[in-house]
């Protein structure tokens, strides 16, 4: 696989899958971070196919009028609406769940949103662990804590979370001490609320190898500095080399995860991990 085999493809109406689901539905709500771009967005528009109403967050505001104008494009069942926030804010994401709970009951969140740095412990800058920490791990865990009562308000009293965490949730690969370090985190949130949510608040982890996204494609010149190898080597060697499956993940694969996690199809998975990882994890040479 070369650099010009990790494009990222359009979320199209064939590639979603749907559940029939009574609480899929436009009254009840779907908070989805990282929205305007990749797996964010992908989720967005397969919750809304799935005939949900998405409150689609990002603080990319030109993204997410993409992700809107793409729900309209492929003629989605539900709908998307667009609210712009900061996840470094506090004051921004007690907004992000107000905005969404006057579109109707909110149900479900997905926590996408995610940056990279690349860099050794030794010289990661600590400006940049803090908003990779604050975006990946201590948002996701506010935006639970604000949404679990809307969950308890709904028709049926339950909700559900699904957090996207990664093969670097399982096991890490050097210079990306903050990334992993929030995906391990993310894991034990999912945990948390399964602990805590007597089965009527449940949730489960996504962990993926890597996938077609912008966070993928803008680490790869980097990784490549940092490896002293070729942009090529990083997708053969570093990202599936250990993968049985030769090919990246799509944003909508991820997506569908979500689907079914959300839907009564998984409504035994709670604290539970989707680890859809072509076999990086769990085989060895």
């Amino acid at each position: 696989m070369t650099q010009d085999q990790v494009a990222v493809p359009a979320v199209t109406r064939e590639t979603i899958h749907t559940v029939d689901d009574d609480s899929f539905a436009e009254e009840n709500v779907c908070i989805v971070t990282g929205a305007a771009s990749g797996i964010g967005q992908a989720v967005a528009l397969t919750a809304a196919e799935n005939g949900l109403t998405v409150a689609a967050t990002d603080y990319d505001e030109a993204g997410l009028e993409e992700t809107v104008d793409r729900a309209d494009e492929i003629g989605v069942a539900g709908s998307v609406a667009p609210v712009v926030g900061d996840l470094t804010v506090d004051e921004d994401i007690e907004r992000i769940v107000q905005e969404a709970a006057n579109l109707g009951s909110v149900k479900y969140l997905a926590n996408v949103a995610g940056m990279q740095h690349i860099d050794a412990i030794e010289e990661f800058p600590m400006d940049a662990y803090d908003r990779i920490h604050q975006i990946m791990l201590r948002a996701p865990i506010y935006l639970t804590k604000l949404c679990i009562p809307h969950f308890r308000e709904t028709a049926d009293g339950r909700g559900c979370v699904g957090n996207m965490a990664s093969v670097h949730g399982h096991y890490v690969t050097s210079d990306k001490v903050a990334y992993n370090v929030s995906k391990f985190g993310l894991r034990g949130l999912t945990q948390s609320i399964a602990a805590e949510g007597e089965g009527d608040v449940r949730s489960f982890s996504v962990s993926t190898g890597y996938v077609k996204t912008p966070l993928v494609t803008n680490q790869l010149q980097d990784t490549a500095e940092q490896r002293g190898i070729s942009v090529d080597e990083v997708i053969s060697d570093v990202m599936l080399g250990q993968s049985r499956v030769k090919e990246m993940m799509d944003p909508v694969d991820v997506a569908n995860l979500f689907v079914v996690g959300f839907s009564k199809l998984g409504r035994h998975l709670d604290g539970g991990d989707l680890l859809f990882d072509g076999g990086m994890t769990l085989t060895y040479e």
